[in-house]
């Protein structure tokens, strides 16, 4: 009797261990679980948004010689992006030592918030390609009263600012290169007949068309550019596998990256520098795109 009861007693403090053993080896998991969301939620929050991605694509041109362009997008600017932050791109961007520099759109994230014109402009100022600097309109370059100082900060920037124009840029050895750009699609009229009936765009050894809404590419895939630049998505800003992408009013089909359109039209879609509604970033830091425009033969 007395070994029956020893090994019953037995039994149970061996059934209690196994089950002190698994709560210990769940509560290890929670935790490892825990601290594995709290540190991606500081990462998103304190590291990827202030970081810089610089992207290089090579792309085949009619042009005689290599052609470097710099497309940034979607600075916004703000409280938790300032221009503290914002040294580190222009830093990048200098030292990329681009022939053009192109900004599509959004200087500010909310400019009734947040401003800081002169030093902003400064910092714009320290940028000077071999051939231009050239910018298009946002949506957020309208709201918050941005829509009466965008134009001027600019300019002021040393920026030829395209809204619903175009312009020739002569290389040092004589070619023209077509840049368009194109009034936001959300708070703006974009109207791309004003160019069409200026400039051809096969008569360009190489065309570039600007738009902020990367969605807007469509309407003017047959137009005869050769590559056209959006921004505005951020890239859907937050990335996490196996959920489906975060997107935006104009920016759900295109996101981001290079997309063919046909034989002739690409769109480059740029994952922007700021962040927009909240300040994060996860799995699409900020991006820096280089185009590569060589010739042909280069390539061939």
């Amino acid at each position: 009797m007395m070994a029956d009861v020893q090994r019953e007693g037995s039994s149970k403090r061996a059934c209690m261990k196994k089950i002190g053993n698994a709560i210990k080896w769940m509560a290890g998991i929670l935790l490892v679980i825990l601290l594995c969301a709290v540190g991606c939620i500081w990462y998103a929050v304190k590291i990827e948004p202030y970081m810089v991605r610089t992207k290089e694509l090579a792309l085949d041109t009619s042009l005689s010689e290599p052609l470097t362009i710099v497309q940034v997008s979607d600075i916004q600017i703000s409280e938790n992006y300032t221009i503290h932050h914002f040294q580190k791109v222009v830093d990048r961007i200098i030292s990329l030592e681009p022939d053009i520099l192109l900004f599509t759109g959004d200087l500010y994230e909310n400019y009734a918030a947040y401003h800081d014109n002169e030093n902003l402009v400064s910092q714009l100022s320290q940028i000077q390609p071999r051939y231009g600097k050239f910018a298009i309109w946002g949506n957020r370059d309208y709201g918050g009263g941005a829509v009466r100082q965008y134009q001027q900060l600019m300019e002021a920037s040393g920026f030829y600012l395209l809204q619903n124009e175009g312009v020739t840029v002569t290389t040092d050895s004589g070619e023209q290169l077509l840049l368009a750009g194109l009034d936001d699609a959300l708070l703006g009229e974009p109207d791309l007949q004003p160019v069409i009936a200026q400039y051809s765009p096969d008569n360009y050894p190489c065309s570039i068309l600007m738009i902020h809404e990367p969605d807007l590419a469509d309407q003017y895939a047959q137009d005869g550019f050769d590559l056209m630049l959006a921004g505005h998505s951020h890239g859907g800003q937050v990335d996490v596998p196996f959920l489906p992408p975060l997107t935006t009013s104009l920016a759900e089909k295109y996101q981001k990256g290079l997309y063919q359109l046909n034989d002739d039209t690409a769109l480059y879609v740029n994952c922007g520098i700021g962040t927009s509604h909240y300040p994060v970033r996860f799995g699409v830091p900020p991006e820096l795109t280089v185009f590569c425009l060589n010739p042909r033969s280069i390539n061939n």
